[in-house]
């Protein structure tokens, strides 16, 4: 979608209970806003859908969509996503490559402490013991690595609707900060970092020069949130920058 855009998204509930979606970041008229709590905006119930349309009047950049219904389970089960505001003017964009990392926790339950295995398990998403830590949906080494070739210019935008603050990090690399929660940031103004933290509702945009060829980390920085349940072995919200020419 771009600046502008009159959209209609119509969201069906398969859910067992009623749910909602809320555009986060976008400014939506209040009736579609998704919050039914406290709104008139209405809660979609089970077997149900609702057409949420608004108009595009947001610049450019990075934001999110998700469940704010029961909020501290529906969103800690996982129903989140990330939404993002196209430029019309991108063609004269000078970034090469454009990669979007949804950062999560949750709860698995059924394994002991120190103990990660093969199997299908439950997520209780009103604990906050978390000891599952994903990128995308996934756990190091089943996260996609960010494929890039030397010389090019790389966006990475970084959007947590969690429950926790995770510091991302970049090995052999500085990245500027170019945008924070969809809005840009004036290159006189921008940091430039190789940490970042990311709280609860917050989004980035990072740009960096690929200019240090090799497979290079990118991950939380607090060690548990890079280890998962296991407490020994490389996992969790951890991927790779990996040069492929």
């Amino acid at each position: 979608m771009y600046p502008g855009d009159y959209v209609n998204i119509r969201v069906y509930n398969c859910l067992p209970e009623s749910t909602s979606v809320h555009w986060h970041g976008l400014d939506v008229p209040n009736i579609m806003d998704g919050v039914p709590d406290v709104q008139a905006s209405p809660a979609i119930k089970p077997g149900c859908y609702f057409d949420y349309h608004f108009r595009i009047i947001n610049p450019p950049g990075t934001h999110m969509y998700h469940a704010h219904h029961n909020t501290a389970k529906q969103e800690m089960l996982g129903l989140a996503g990330g939404l993002i505001i196209l430029d019309p003017n991108s063609d004269c964009l000078p970034v090469d490559r454009d990669y979007s990392l949804i950062i999560q926790e949750f709860a698995v339950i059924g394994l002991e402490h120190g103990m990660v295995k093969l199997g299908t398990y439950n997520i209780n998403p009103l604990s906050d013991d978390l000891n599952f830590f994903t990128i995308n949906g996934r756990s190091f080494p089943y996260t996609s690595p960010l494929e890039v070739n030397r010389g090019e210019l790389i966006r990475v935008r970084l959007a947590n609707p969690g429950d926790q603050v995770h510091p991302i990090h970049l090995h052999g690399h500085h990245f500027s900060i170019v945008a924070s929660d969809g809005n840009s940031i004036h290159p006189c103004s921008r940091l430039r970092k190789n940490t970042i933290p990311v709280a609860s509702g917050e989004t980035f945009d990072l740009e960096f020069a690929a200019d240090n060829p090799g497979v290079w980390p990118l991950h939380c920085h607090i060690p548990h949130h890079m280890s998962n349940n296991h407490m020994k072995q490389t996992g969790g919200m951890f991927t790779t920058v990996m040069y492929i020419d």
